[in-house]
């Protein structure tokens, strides 16, 4: 893309009060941004209003700031602007009224285009088990040359993009930050996995920080790339909930995994599948669905159980513990995020008294063996079975045939 057309799109995208809807209504109008600024304030007020038209005659007040920052940025090949002009340009999301205008990706920018792609979402705090269910299922699509598309959260999301990145495959990450910036910081040097391998993807300008408000929005990209998409744990109110109502809205197949009735964070993926969502156990539910689309054979490759205890495979990429706030992107400085609100609430929210037992959180809801649960919580075995005792005296576990134990209701 030349300068002057990047610098337009940007431009336009960098003018106050102007966001995706009525970047749409000026395009309809007048054609390119180009076409727009070549407008007279008269024209543009009767599509966008005397205040706005004013503001497109004129320049945004950082205008130079902004353009000579993005200059910067794209010199790095791995570094993308597309415009809804660019052939590269993800068409599926063309199925959305509020299209991005502009969107920034770091890595290979062909991996949100791919012919097979499924998004899976689910809590930031999941159980152990959904953490294995999202990553075997994940690790399973992508060894089939699906493309895994999700929002590099905690919790589910990560779990599926680790999943992708350790089968080799490519994998999506959206998010609600600019793509220079990585929220949470933890996740650094997944990002940079991922870019390698796939692309990181944003409709926000550089720097711009994890507003609450983003990520329902970034949802919506992440509905509409997938062809389907997959909730594996969710609790009722969960942003991964109105990612599946987008997909939905949007004629794509909506999946999910489902759990134990004493879970809360089955309860979302309860209620999809009461309102039509599949109900999936195995890959093969969800190839089974969408082959005639993606004209593909079922998958040779292993089949995940929802009924599988064992631990997760080990992580193509570790967790970057740290850096205190926010983590640089690839290829990009970092930048401060103090005093930002976690973005989903209604996963994110302190977990009641009787959750907070270590032993219980690393049970989780499942029939788990004692050697996965000594795994999961790093205790020694007189330590462990001790505790065991008291939880089970209390009545909160209680040991099933086979060695396995359950949690109570």
């Amino acid at each position: 893309m030349r300068p002057d057309d990047w610098e337009a799109w940007l431009r336009l995208m960098a003018t106050e009060g102007v966001g995706p809807t009525t970047a749409h209504q000026l395009l309809r109008a007048f054609g390119p941004p180009a076409a727009v600024f070549a407008q007279r304030p008269v024209a543009l007020a009767r599509v966008v209003g005397d205040t706005l038209a004013a503001r497109l005659v004129g320049t945004p007040p950082d205008w130079p700031t902004q353009r000579e920052r993005l200059r910067a940025w794209l010199a790095d090949d791995n570094h993308h602007l597309l415009t809804l002009g660019d052939p590269a340009y993800p068409t599926a999301l063309l199925d959305l009224a509020d299209a991005p205008p502009v969107l920034y990706a770091v890595g290979n920018v062909r991996a949100a285009a791919a012919p097979r792609r499924l998004a899976i979402v689910g809590s930031r705090n999941p159980t152990p088990q959904g953490l294995d269910n999202a990553e075997a299922f994940a690790r399973a699509l992508a060894a089939a040359g699906v493309c895994v598309i999700s929002g590099l959260a905690s919790g589910i999301d990560a779990a599926a993009h680790r999943g992708a990145l350790a089968a080799a495959g490519p994998t999506v990450a959206v998010v609600g930050t600019g793509v220079d910036r990585v929220y949470p910081a933890r996740h650094r040097a997944l990002a940079h996995a991922i870019a390698a391998q796939g692309c990181v993807l944003s409709e926000w300008p550089l720097g711009t920080p994890p507003l609450p408000a983003h990520f329902p929005r970034r949802n919506r990209l992440i509905a509409a790339l997938g062809h389907g998409t997959l909730v594996v744990e969710a609790a009722l109110g969960s942003g991964s909930l109105i990612t599946a109502g987008q997909a939905a809205q949007l004629g794509r197949e909506v999946f999910a995994i489902p759990g134990s009735i004493h879970s809360p964070l089955a309860r979302g993926c309860h209620a999809l599948i009461r309102q039509g969502a599949k109900l999936v156990e195995t890959v093969e539910h969800i190839t089974e669905e969408l082959e005639a689309l993606w004209g593909m054979p079922r998958p040779a490759a292993a089949q995940p159980s929802g009924a599988d205890t064992g631990t997760s495979p080990a992580a193509a990429v570790p967790n970057d513990a740290h850096g205190a706030h926010t983590a640089a992107a690839p290829h990009v400085g970092a930048a401060d995020t103090r005093g930002t609100r976690s973005p989903r609430a209604a996963d994110s929210a302190p977990a009641p008294a009787e959750e907070r037992d270590p032993i219980l959180a690393a049970l989780g809801f499942d029939p788990t063996p004692l050697d996965v649960l000594q795994v999961r919580c790093g205790w020694d075995t007189a330590r462990l079975q001790a505790h065991l005792l008291t939880l089970e005296l209390e009545g909160r576990v209680q040991r099933l045939p086979g060695g396995l134990l359950q949690r109570c209701a």
